[in-house]
């Protein structure tokens, strides 16, 4: 869903209403107000009477977080997939077959934690579709056409997510990969707590999800903003006439924008051009990780370590390797 700052409640609720008055105050006799209200809209307690810096700061600190709660995913997702890759050259075929299946999970555990946070339900329904969470028809999401296991089936109706349920697999792994003494035990523990810290963020990026700025505080924040706009007007006409009209404009454009990017950020998760790049960065982290399971691939072909020697491309012409370090 795109989200739009909107500047018309701007203009209309409190810029032209104080305009209005500015222009009605200068054309009646100029009459001199208390000094009560240049005390009251004083700059040095702006910050006390308007909660919009801690508003805006909170939102920034949401956007922040989720961001960094990504970046621990994606790590999980290295880590684990160069462990598992790096621990299995000599597997049997069936083994090797069972790697290149988890490795694919853990890519459709970044879409699913996509799809998770923006309520995009059901991709594990149909492979290649999910729920749009507005209208309920399918929509076309091609990631997920050869990442899920075959014949999974899903239980979002019944609440449990689409990326805890295939951590299960990747469990399942690691304690195959521990009874056959693929990984000792301490390599083992790592993948675990990898796997953990996974599942630890991916709770984390739903709190911020489904926990938004209180309504008793945003409606308490949007009272005072209109009551400073209100007040604004009368602290400032009696000394600056007609230059009240633009400053009044500026200051409350100011305001209201600040109160608008912290709206903005709540919920960073989305597809607005304000919210985190999570297409871009799950594409990129597949892309990554599709070249070091081809590499595997390669390797286990050939019989060489993995980045080592030549690899043949679809043409079947040698090709030299990701980067060259020294002649062909």
């Amino acid at each position: 869903m795109f989200k739009t700052l909107d500047c018309r409640p701007v203009l209309y609720g409190i810029a032209i209403p104080s305009l209005s008055i500015v222009v009605g105050l200068m054309l009646v006799s100029k009459p001199r107000f208390p000094q009560a209200f240049n005390t009251l809209v004083s700059p040095s307690q702006t910050k006390e009477i308007l909660p919009q810096v801690f508003r805006n700061q909170t939102s920034y600190n949401r956007f922040w977080d989720g961001r960094n709660y990504l970046t621990v995913i994606i790590t999980s997702v290295r880590n684990l997939t160069r462990s598992f890759l790096a621990n299995s050259h000599q597997f049997s075929l069936s083994d090797r077959s069972e790697t290149e299946r988890i490795i694919r999970i853990l890519i459709a555990i970044l879409y699913a934690t996509k799809n998770h946070l923006r309520a995009e339900w059901g991709a594990e329904i149909i492979p290649g579709t999910a729920i749009s969470p507005s209208t309920g028809d399918a929509t076309l999401t091609p990631e997920y056409s050869d990442l899920l296991p075959r014949g999974l089936y899903g239980c979002d109706d019944r609440g449990l997510g689409l990326v805890l349920q295939l951590t299960f697999f990747v469990e399942q792994y690691i304690k195959k990969g521990f009874d056959h003494s693929w990984f000792h035990a301490p390599q083992a523990s790592q993948m675990q707590v990898q796997l953990n810290s996974l599942v630890d963020a991916y709770g984390r990026m739903e709190t911020i999800r489904l926990t938004p700025i209180p309504i008793a505080h945003l409606i308490h924040q949007k009272q005072v903003l209109a009551l400073f706009g209100g007040v604004l007007p009368f602290a400032l006409v009696d000394k600056m006439d007609y230059w009240a009209i633009p400053v009044v404009s500026l200051v409350m454009f100011t305001l209201y924008g600040i109160d608008g990017i912290g709206s903005q950020l709540e919920d960073p998760f989305g597809y607005d051009r304000n919210d985190i790049k999570m297409d871009f960065i799950v594409e990129d982290i597949r892309s990554e990780i599709s070249v070091l399971l081809e590499e595997w691939k390669r390797a286990g072909q050939v019989g060489h370590d993995m980045f080592v020697g030549n690899r043949q491309d679809s043409r079947g012409q040698d090709e030299g390797g990701c980067d060259v370090n020294g002649a062909h």
